[in-house]
């Protein structure tokens, strides 16, 4: 199988999140919510390299960052826009990587991806001549809002997916579409505006994406859960 990699936007300000620091640094357990994302991918062997993408280096951002793993390696470049950030990454890892090198795209505030679910994408798509994304089917009930937070209509869910990350494309066609199509809000939606399908890749409900304070419970319980499941081992 061709290499992988994994490039981690977290270069944003989480306005939506609020607090006195980016989400992506806010600290669950006493370690930033990033950390615990790294972790994932610097568990697995199949990751070669893994790159979280920053404004700055670490300590140019005044950081804590004991994360040692030589297989980390902060990358400088982020931009305003998701789609900015991993372009960038991946202008900046061409003369390093094959075009052929597998990038998992993935959230830096999603740090409940399990390992499970890690293997279950990179073994599904490793043969995939374009790759794909982790998903789960929606279940609940779509509703469209008017322009009074009234329900305007109710929307059919048969077929409808919420997309997950990370996301794994390679290299070469993931900078290709990006360059084509720079506002595309995942890279999913990049290839598929180049007129690739994507693969969908079953997913887990537990693989949360922090965006509210609140939502640092959730996640915290999860990890707690699993740290406990397996100490009964």
């Amino acid at each position: 199988m061709s290499p992988c990699v994994v490039i981690i936007p977290a270069g944003g300000s989480g306005n939506r999140f609020g607090g006195p620091v980016p989400k992506q640094f806010s600290l669950l357990g006493g370690v930033p919510l990033l950390h615990h994302t790294l972790r994932i991918f610097d568990a697995h062997p199949r990751i070669s390299r893994i790159y979280p993408v920053l404004s700055a280096l670490p300590e140019a951002l005044g950081l804590d960052w004991p994360f040692s793993s030589e297989r980390v390696q902060p990358l400088a470049c982020a931009g305003p826009t998701r789609a900015q950030t991993v372009l960038a990454a991946l202008q900046t890892l061409q003369p390093i990587h094959a075009s052929d090198t597998w990038v998992l795209v993935h959230d830096a505030a999603r740090p409940c991806l399990s390992r499970t679910a890690l293997d279950h994408l990179i073994h599904t798509l490793q043969d995939d001549p374009l790759g794909g994304l982790l998903a789960i089917p929606l279940n609940d009930t779509l509703k469209r809002q008017n322009d009074h937070t009234c329900v305007a209509a109710t929307l059919d869910r048969t077929g409808l997916w919420a997309a997950q990350t990370p996301q794994m494309f390679r290299l070469g066609s993931l900078l290709e579409a990006l360059r084509a199509h720079p506002a595309a809000t995942d890279e999913s939606s990049a290839l598929e505006a180049a007129g690739y399908a994507p693969r969908l890749v079953m997913g887990e409900s537990t693989n949360l994406k922090v965006t509210w304070p609140a939502d640092l419970h959730l996640v915290q319980a999860i990890l707690e859960a699993r740290h406990a499941h397996r100490s009964r081992i």
